[in-house]
């Protein structure tokens, strides 16, 4: 590698490059450009995520209490599981249904709403047996005939 593809890896690694795009660049290896890169310690120069939330988030939604905020994965909203089913159940209109689906039911005929299954033939258990057993009966019915 030259002083000059090195000096280049610098430059393009301050901008962010990607290690395969700055390979392509000076059309060497992107194994070669990390092993430099990783050698003078040009680490990544993405800056590291910060949820805009975080700030908002200091205390429970549910009963107050501080946050402690981990390093990794989203921001917390509350303190423990019994606090975040709590505050779901108070404000469940909050809640944005996305997967409802309007359905007839293959029995009865009615249009009901499924939630989160799109397949479903049934608007209950009463039509589902209904339909499985009046159906067989009906086929034994016809057979004694």
């Amino acid at each position: 590698m030259t002083t000059k593809q090195k000096l280049k890896i610098q430059q393009l690694r301050k901008l962010g490059q990607s290690y395969g795009k700055i390979a392509a660049a000076l059309s060497i290896s992107e194994n070669t450009v990390k092993s430099y890169c990783r050698r003078n310690n040009i680490g990544n120069s993405k800056k590291p995520v910060e949820h805009e939330d975080k700030e908002s988030n200091i205390n429970c939604k549910h009963c107050g209490e501080p946050l402690t905020q981990g390093t990794k994965g989203h921001p917390k909203k509350f303190c423990s599981e019994q606090c975040r089913r709590a505050w779901w159940k108070e404000n469940d209109s909050q809640y944005k249904k996305k997967a409802y689906y309007t359905l007839v039911c293959k029995e009865c005929g009615k249009t009901f709403e499924s939630y989160g299954n799109k397949t479903r033939k049934f608007c209950g258990h009463a039509c589902y047996i209904k339909h499985r057993f009046e159906k067989a009966r009906d086929d034994c019915d016809a057979c004694s005939v």
